[in-house]
């Protein structure tokens, strides 16, 4: 039957704000967090934030050896104390095999792991696991757990790891997927492009040097949080503070024995993840522990327990050779390096594949060589940890740059504009390395580095304070012993992995116009569910309060592989870009016959649909008509988004720092970070993600590293102990965006969580080469190491 037009749901009405109708309104804005008042207000919205009746509280007891075999335990007295309901050993639970690298299936990290095992490999390793009434209660129980030990020899350093006769770590029969554990090979990594001795042999200078970067850790606000109990339909609930509920869910069901339809996995916010909580790390004891006692059982680690027992980034030894001609053109690079995996290999393949993918992408060069030994040790186990490889590999190869431009009698600015990549330019290593899988070759197509390096080298005065590419080395008046310098970095990074990532989008239409949008896609508390949710206000033309956001729970959300690899706003923004665009679709097509339009010339904005004359009914209208006038049905989509492509996001960073010659102490004044990551969808939430990456990357370059004695204890698991940088002790920071529009990007977006930790650490370095003339090529700069450093230089 034909629509009639009321006068009553049409009106007429100027385009508000003098936009027009393709102009966008809600991407690109700044937009509050649609968290932000919940948290401000301190409502209930993480982890620990709920009371359970009948409560548990878990502890775990750990090895104080860095090796040995568990000879004999008894659990005898903890299990006596009153108030203890579980203890469990290696001797009660099934001994299952996996990875707890959270990664999509078939994970590429080796299955080196169990739950409890009866072989301990690090101070800090899991012996036991006990579920009390009280924390207090668990942890006396603990004291009372009887353990021998047969202490075998331990690696503590990784150039001892593949030496003839040394320990074997994994000695047992069941490890899966690790290269050679008889030789304590995690894994190994072989790419290469053109033809090195060529490349060699056409250079007027080749260097070789090497460098070394430390074991940090991701230091969260929250530490590892999890609570599981049975739900009222007998399935497991696991609420737990986790980049990846949807991994979690696929790994811990063989390792607990369950299904995983008898499992639903809940992420609530977030207090920082960085990477380390891209991990299967607790949610299987705390498991264990519901199923041995049928309670609610609440896990939560301590500091001590956060450093020593969680993840951290890799430390590597990286050695690089590089040619180039007298004009600065690179012929040849060639690295090698070596890298800690800790007592088990999650990530172990992946992270060093992202070592050379990003640093060896930069520059144009045809021939190319990657060579990389994964090794076991006795130490506490790296991971995933923010820029993923990638900060490591820049130090080396940002180094480098400085070091071939000195020699070649050219500024490092324009030694890098000579060689950065373009548009239309391929990453000839990209298909072998992958990451865990064959990888995909990927053609630029949008690139702001030039910009970029123009607009951040402006920013520094780096044209004032080096003509002619001659080193700063400032004084300043009255302070003879202070020196200052700057120094900058090019950098780029991936937006997620591409023939792989995946999420998955629902969005349905409720009565008053507004929308329920529902994603697996995780925020860290980076604001992910706000720049989601503006895609999808965008899009349907309404405001971002109208976007009811719900996300991260494997009962009621699509899939999505989580939040890592940079991949949120492209992978994650892909699917709700497509589900509301269909969602929009099917508003238009009501609309259409409501105002007897063609659907096709309609459009969305300010609440409302719009025709070409000016005529507009609201969303409100278009749901009620639609789901109780007349054709009733739910206006809904859903959409799933995979690429294969993965546009780079490029940056470069600059830095300014002042050293003490007299105590080696290096202060930073000012970073500055210019950055291509296509359209910015949020600049308040693109800048914190900038501002944030950047104070972590200046920790990993000034003062962070994790210590340890001969033992294998590490001796600074503590804050103060452990420095990471205080508020005033921070730098002038400056974030520069330089738009470009990427094609295969939500409204043309690249990533920009990850790049801001890539470059920071060798922009201090080359600052402090410039600042004193000394070239130190291993971090933290901490003032011990660059007083030692230019003493050994004869500068006093």
């Amino acid at each position: 039957m034909p629509y009639n037009k009321p006068e009553e749901m049409m009106r007429m009405a100027e385009h508000p704000e003098g936009l027009g109708p393709d102009e966008l309104r809600v991407v690109g804005k700044r937009e509050p967090k649609v968290d932000a008042v919940k948290l401000v207000l301190g409502k209930p919205a993480f982890t620990d934030d709920v009371e359970m009746r009948g409560l548990l509280h878990a502890k775990i007891l750990t090895s104080p050896h860095a090796h040995a075999r568990i000879k004999r335990i008894d659990t005898a007295k903890a299990k006596a104390l009153p108030g203890v309901h579980a203890v469990l050993t290696h001797e009660d639970i099934p001994p299952v095999r996996y990875t707890t690298a959270g990664q999509s299936y078939p994970e590429p990290s080796p299955a080196d792991t169990r739950s409890l095992d009866s072989k301990v490999r690090f101070v800090g390793d899991r012996v036991a696991a006990v579920a009390a009434e009280s924390a207090d209660i668990a942890r006396r129980a603990l004291d009372l757990i009887e353990v021998e030990y047969e202490v075998l020899p331990a690696i503590l350093n990784m150039e001892d790891a593949l030496k003839p006769g040394a320990p074997v770590i994994h000695d047992e029969p069941d490890v899966r997927g690790a290269k050679d554990p008889k030789r304590n090979l995690a894994a190994r990594i072989d790419a290469r492009c053109g033809d090195l001795q060529r490349g060699f042999a056409a250079a007027d200078l080749v260097l070789e040097r090497e460098y070394r970067v430390p074991q940090v850790q991701q230091t969260p606000l929250e530490t590892h949080v999890c609570i599981t109990w049975w739900d009222e339909d007998d399935r497991l609930v696991v609420r737990t503070s986790t980049q990846v509920p949807f991994h979690v869910r696929r790994i811990i069901a063989p390792v607990i024995g369950l299904p995983p339809k008898r499992i639903r996995v809940i992420k609530p916010r977030i207090g920082g993840g960085f990477g380390g909580k891209q991990e299967v790390l607790i949610e299987d004891i705390c498991a264990h522990l519901t199923i041995a006692t049928g309670r609610p059982v609440k896990l939560e680690y301590t500091r001590e327990e956060e450093f020593i027992s969680a993840r951290s980034r890799h430390p590597q030894i990286l050695r690089l050779k590089a040619g180039a001609r007298r004009d600065g053109t690179l012929t040849a690079l060639d690295l090698y390096v070596l890298a800690d995996t800790g007592a088990y290999g999650a990530h172990a393949l992946t992270v060093q594949v992202n070592t050379a993918s990003k640093s060896l992408a930069v520059y144009r060069c045809p021939n190319m060589r990657f060579q990389c030994d994964v090794v076991y040790t006795n130490k506490p186990v790296p991971g995933a940890f923010r820029g993923y490889g990638a900060p490591q590999g820049f130090f080396a190869t940002e180094s480098m740059m400085d070091e071939l431009a000195q020699h070649l009698g050219l500024s490092p600015a324009e030694m890098r504009r000579r060689n950065i990549v373009q548009v239309g330019d391929v990453f000839p290593l990209a298909a072998q390395l992958g990451e865990g899988r064959e990888g995909v070759e990927n053609t630029i197509l949008s690139c702001g580095l030039p910009q970029c390096l123009e607009l951040a080298t402006k920013a520094i005065g780096w044209h004032e304070k080096r003509a002619d590419g001659a080193p700063h080395r400032a004084a300043i008046p009255g302070k003879p012993h202070l020196r200052r310098g700057v120094g900058l970095a090019c950098v780029t990074h991936g937006t997620a992995i591409p023939g792989l990532d995946m999420g998955g989008t629902y969005i349905k239409m409720n009565d008053d116009g507004s929308f329920n949008l529902l994603f697996g896609g995780t925020d860290l508390g980076t604001g992910a569910d706000t720049v989601l949710a503006q895609i999808a206000a965008e899009v349907l033309g309404c405001r971002l309060s109208d976007i009811i956001v719900y996300a991260a729970d494997t009962d009621m959300t699509p899939f999505d592989k989580g939040a890592y690899a940079s991949s949120t706003t492209f992978i994650s923004g892909g699917s709700v870009k497509k589900a509301s665009e269909d969602v929009a679709r099917q508003i238009k097509e009501v609309a259409g016959r409501i105002m007897e339009e063609n659907p096709a010339v309609l459009s969305l904005h300010d609440g409302s649909v719009w025709s070409p004359s000016g005529e507009s009914i609201t969303l409100a209208q278009v749901a009620l008509h639609s789901l109780h006038l007349e054709d009733q049905h739910q206006i809904m989509a859903t959409a799933s988004h995979m690429s294969y492509k993965s546009p780079p996001p490029f940056a470069c960073q600059a830095v300014e720092a002042e050293v003490d010659i007299q105590t080696g102490e290096v202060r930073v004044l000012k970073m500055v970070m210019a950055v291509d990551c296509g359209r910015v969808i949020n600049p308040t939430t693109a800048e914190g993600q900038i501002e944030g990456g950047m104070t972590q990357a200046l920790g990993y370059g000034l003062c962070e590293e994790m210590l340890y004695d001969d033992e294998g204890r590490m001796v600074n698991a503590r804050f103060g102990d452990y420095k990471i940088l205080q508020a005033d002790e921070m730098p002038e920071l400056v974030t520069i965006f330089v738009p470009t529009d990427e094609p295969t990007g939500p409204f043309g977006a690249k990533a920009v969580a990850e790049i801001p930790m890539d470059g920071v650490h060798p922009a201090l370095a080359n600052a402090v080469a410039d600042a004193t003339g000394v070239r130190i090529r291993q971090i933290p700069l901490t003032p011990e190491r660059v007083w030692r450093a230019l003493r050994e230089a004869g500068i006093k």
